[in-house]
């Protein structure tokens, strides 16, 4: 049990202060809309005895201090194991259960060691007195600050439970749409990788011994095609630890280049101009834009605070620097729409949109149908250039492997057609 201090206002506007002790914040803010009265602050005290502390909890405890994961490797939690934790807590509290007991609940039934861990860690944190909100904010590296704020003002708004179903939508949605992306450049990524894989061992392997059998022919001269595709053969053949370096310090450039501001940006700007999958990036990008604010928004997070959320959470610098104006716009007290119908990535009918929500003060649900409209346009470009791209890479394997081939029959075309000049030598 934990002890609340609440300030709250009553049906004829007058304030009212107290406090009371229950096991978790949902349960006071239950507590004290059961007396007719409206929360306006509600604070924990953290002066009560300590509770004892579980021998789950305490292995937490010991599993935080052993984690070894370092800042920006990621946390080993699947945005799908998140969302399915976020959508399942949220049956459980929908369905009349603390959210202390909802945590213990799914403990148990968790097979994922290290996703067993943290809603372990999570209920010790709430059985010694911290808010949902507080625990979160332990695990920022699985928790980020659009997970967290939702949550702190779902707490505030008593509507902790619609606050996870959002999430978990939101989560979903986004997943759905990465994977059907990844599934539809699986296939080509497959294929140039095969494509690669051939041209290597032909070029490597049976390249040099069409060339010892064209050696001893008498020292004929050979079709300048065929001593094209021997010399790069033999390029490739002997250079093979100096391109292997040379990749490898590509590779590591362009990281250490992206790492920067400024190469990110460029990069980023880069990926929403290009001729075919710029339109797409572009669409995607608004596409989280839009569920991203939206889902702030609807939760009961402040415009402006959510746009800082955003900014930190968009993915791409130049989404950002424009979200970063967006905001500056808003604090000065203008609307959004205008700053997006200037900026060259918003469609001038997607800011139009924008501008009859914010006018109707229906601008959660408008953002919602932006990205709903955005992803069916992302799902049907992707299969499209996917159908585009099949055909393309097969011809394009088909003329690689085929001109090695015909520049190793065209010396045995030539000798059976008496093409081949001998060279002249002294002795002649």
């Amino acid at each position: 049990m934990s002890q609340f201090s609440y300030v709250a206002i009553n049906s004829r506007g007058l304030e009212s202060r107290g406090s009371m002790d229950v096991s978790d914040q949902p349960e006071a803010l239950r507590r004290i809309k059961e007396m007719g009265l409206h929360p306006i602050r509600l604070i924990v005290d953290k002066t009560p005895v300590k509770p004892r502390i579980s021998s789950t909890a305490r292995a937490a405890g010991w599993r935080r201090w052993m984690d070894f994961s370092l800042p920006g490797l990621g946390s080993g939690i699947k945005t799908s194991e998140l969302a399915t934790f976020t959508r399942n807590l949220s049956t459980l509290i929908e369905a009349g259960l603390p959210l202390l007991r909802g945590l213990r609940l799914l403990n148990e039934q968790e097979e994922n060691r290290k996703m067993k861990g943290i809603i372990a860690e999570l209920a010790h944190q709430i059985e010694c007195g911290s808010t949902f909100a507080e625990a979160l904010s332990v695990r920022p590296a699985v928790f980020n600050r659009l997970y967290l704020n939702m949550v702190k003002a779902g707490e505030l708004a008593g509507a902790l439970e619609v606050t996870l179903r959002r999430l978990a939508e939101f989560m979903e949605k986004a997943e759905k749409i990465k994977g059907k992306v990844t599934a539809a450049l699986f296939y080509p990524a497959a294929v140039m990788f095969v494509a690669a894989a051939v041209v290597g061992v032909l070029l490597v392997f049976v390249l040099p011994q069409f060339k010892k059998v064209f050696e001893g022919m008498g020292g004929m001269a050979m079709p300048a095609f065929t001593e094209l595709v021997f010399g790069i053969s033999d390029a490739i053949k002997n250079h093979i630890p100096a391109i292997a370096l040379g990749a490898a310090a590509a590779v590591l450039l362009f990281r250490l280049v992206v790492s920067t501001r400024i190469g990110r940006w460029t990069l980023d700007r880069c990926k929403l101009g290009l001729p075919a999958l710029g339109p797409v990036m572009r669409k995607a990008t608004i596409s989280r834009f839009a569920r991203t604010f939206g889902t702030l928004v609807s939760s009961g997070v402040p415009i402006l605070q959510a746009l800082t959320i955003l900014r930190e959470t968009s993915g791409n610098v130049v989404m950002a620097d424009l979200v970063e104006s967006v905001h500056q716009r808003v604090k000065e007290g203008e609307a959004i729409a205008p700053v997006l119908k200037a900026s060259p990535i918003f469609p001038a009918m997607i800011a139009g949109m924008v501008d009859v929500g914010e006018q109707t003060g229906a601008l959660p649900e408008m953002l919602m149908k932006i990205a709903d409209n955005c992803d069916e346009q992302v799902d049907n470009a992707t299969s499209a250039m996917t159908s585009l791209l099949e055909p393309a890479l097969l011809v394009f394997l088909a003329v690689i492997v085929g001109s090695i081939v015909v520049a190793m029959f065209l010396p045995l075309i030539a000798m059976m057609c008496g093409g081949f000049d001998r060279e002249t030598t002294p002795d002649s």
